[in-house]
């Protein structure tokens, strides 16, 4: 069983069962995913990829929780609908549609996290996640090849 701090795994047994009662897609991505995952991280926050209609759905879930509404957020690299909900003091990411951009400055399709994700179980609650093989080759994509490296490492684990 993966080693995470009661306050994720109660965030993530509200979130997780909060979601099974909607028609949300999502997937954990980020360090709480890692750990879950085996890769010796100490998460600060819990971030979850969705669609555009799950990231507003999610926020809607939890609408008495919402630290920031979601709305589009772009980067150099990345865009998403993005958000966060506050857990019982854990902080929860929410990106939807996830793009990343090409080198020609076009924009990937969203991210079909459904093409990526694996079932960890806590002990409390299963929760999809992104797989580490995926997870590594976005980080090389968005220049972070030493979080890539360490993905890589324990994807084959």
């Amino acid at each position: 069983m993966p080693e995470l701090d009661d306050r994720y795994l109660d965030a993530l047994e509200t979130l997780a069962t909060a979601l099974d009662d909607r028609d949300v897609t999502w997937a954990l991505t980020g360090s709480t995913s890692f750990a879950l995952q085996g890769v010796p991280l100490s998460p600060d926050d819990i971030d979850v990829q969705t669609t555009e209609d799950g990231a507003y759905a999610i926020e809607d879930a939890f609408s008495e929780r919402v630290v920031d509404p979601v709305s589009v957020s772009e980067s150099e690299r990345i865009r998403s609908h993005f958000g966060a909900i506050d857990l019982d003091g854990v902080r929860v990411e929410i990106m939807g549609a996830v793009q990343k951009r090409r080198d020609d400055g076009t924009w990937d399709p969203p991210v079909d996290v459904t093409d990526h994700r694996t079932i960890v179980d806590t002990g409390r609650v299963r929760v999809p996640v992104l797989s580490l093989d995926y997870e590594a080759t976005a980080y090389e994509r968005l220049g972070r090849s030493e979080r890539a490296a360490l993905l890589e490492e324990y994807s084959g684990e």
